[in-house]
């Protein structure tokens, strides 16, 4: 594990309606919560929160721009229900896309589930923070997230603007 690895800073917000009112427990929140730590990553921040588009925005923007972390993982709300409104939650706060995580995300789930067509997460950057929606399964929140896991040090190392953070991009010859 890199020195970087250890200083990943994450929030994690889950997004459901019947969490948020205890009516049943937050599972992907905690699962989530554990795989980061197990990589030796830091969970600076978690919360849950109902299916309100302004309230999931004005976390995503609060964390984003006060909280100093690396990483906000969403859990929740990226289907097609009518409920379901964490990626448009996210496109309102994000300056910039990173589309490659949410199709790589998919793709690898298609070769699960062809339910995975369904899922509707995003990925893009507001300031240096990533914020990447996850379904809120906490087997499908897992499974996307072991995909994306391999990019996170590097897409950290860019938005920090690391001192050779590029270097992995150069041709060899």
């Amino acid at each position: 594990m890199s020195k970087l690895d250890t200083q990943i800073r994450f929030g994690i917000l889950t997004v459901s309606d019947r969490a948020f009112q205890k009516i049943r427990p937050d599972a992907s929140g905690p699962e989530l919560i554990n795989t980061v730590r197990q990589h030796g990553w830091d969970v600076k921040l978690s919360e849950i929160v109902p299916d309100d588009l302004l309230e999931i925005q004005r976390i995503l923007v609060e964390w984003a721009d006060s909280q100093d972390l690396d990483i906000i993982l969403t859990t929740g709300g990226t289907g097609v229900s009518p409920r379901d409104i964490t990626p448009e939650a996210t496109l309102g706060v994000v300056e910039r896309l990173a589309p490659g995580v949410g199709e790589a995300m998919r793709l690898a789930s298609l070769q699960i589930t062809p339910h995975a067509m369904l899922s509707r997460g995003i990925a893009g950057i507001r300031r240096r923070t990533l914020i990447i929606n996850l379904p809120g399964s906490p087997k499908a929140a897992i499974e996307n997230l072991d995909v994306i896991l391999p990019v996170l040090p590097h897409a950290v190392e860019l938005l920090r603007e690391e001192p050779g953070s590029e270097a992995g991009h150069q041709v060899k010859s």
